[in-house]
């Protein structure tokens, strides 16, 4: 592993106006590692993939590629220093071609101007070979991207950021619609891209998904870094324990044990 973080957060804070929405956030994330960052709605997952991906500037901090000091002032910024943002809702255009959408803004062309025109066999043969390349093999790259299952989508766009070179690879709840055999399938890509040397930030509330995949886990909790451990560091458990805030969940599972005793003594109460 190198010794230097492909991308690091030291101090970062962002407030929009009155309102903290992180408060001093640490983070190193080395290429060839799946960091994890974990927390419940509200823990500031949101803020911070907007400020990695270059819409939002930090309030206070700074961000470093390969040990340099930047300054992301747009996503086009964040993208030429290599960090690559697959967002939720993956910005594609479900009409469009699997070829068009994989070079949406970088379309090669063929002809002289200015009479250039999009080269649709060059793109076709280069997206459906580096698709191919993580391991999946798309039917006919020319069909609609709306035609594909949400795995098939995540794959899509995930081939695309290794292909036009991203070093930092920031996936935001990349399995949170999926079922059980899609997820599976986005988690293999997930460790494809740390196997390229990709440095990947795993944005998520499911443990369940990420832990088999991580290697790092920060955990978030309303804007704060509750701990960074490694794996061999945290059980799946512990880290559950410390999402859900431990003593908070325990008092909850006594209120319905409480409410489940009342229930058998007394019976269901008739509708009103």
């Amino acid at each position: 592993m190198s010794a230097v973080p492909a991308i690091e957060l030291k101090g970062v804070s962002k407030h929009f106006g009155s309102v903290i929405a992180l408060r001093d956030i640490d983070i190193k994330v080395f290429p060839g590692e799946v960091h994890c960052l974990l927390g419940d709605n509200g823990a500031g997952k949101s803020t911070l993939i907007k400020i990695l991906s270059g819409v939002h500037q930090p309030t206070h901090g700074e961000i470093l590629i390969d040990g340099a000091p930047v300054r992301f002032r747009s996503p086009r910024d964040a993208s030429e220093y290599g960090v690559a943002t697959v967002f939720q809702d993956l910005g594609m255009i479900p009409l469009m071609s699997i070829s068009r959408n994989f070079f949406l803004g970088r379309e090669p062309l063929k002809g002289f101007f200015p009479f250039t025109r999009f080269d649709k066999e060059k793109a076709n043969t280069v997206s459906r070979q580096a698709i191919a390349d993580i391991g999946i093999d798309i039917r006919d790259p020319t069909q609609a991207v709306g035609t594909l299952s949400g795995g098939e989508r995540q794959s899509v766009a995930i081939a695309r950021a290794i292909h036009f070179g991203a070093k930092v690879l920031i996936l935001d709840e990349p399995t949170s619609a999926l079922g059980v055999h899609q997820a599976a399938m986005v988690l293999k890509f997930v460790i494809e891209a740390r196997l390229r040397g990709l440095a990947v930030i795993f944005i998520s509330h499911n443990i369940h998904h990420a832990y088999p995949v991580g290697d790092v886990f920060t955990l978030l909790n309303r804007g704060k870094r509750s701990g960074t451990f490694r794996k061999s560091e945290i059980t799946r458990d512990e880290v559950v324990a410390i999402m859900s805030g431990g003593e908070d969940l325990k008092a909850v599972e006594a209120e319905i044990e409480v409410l489940l005793a009342s229930i058998r003594t007394e019976g269901p109460q008739p509708a009103a």
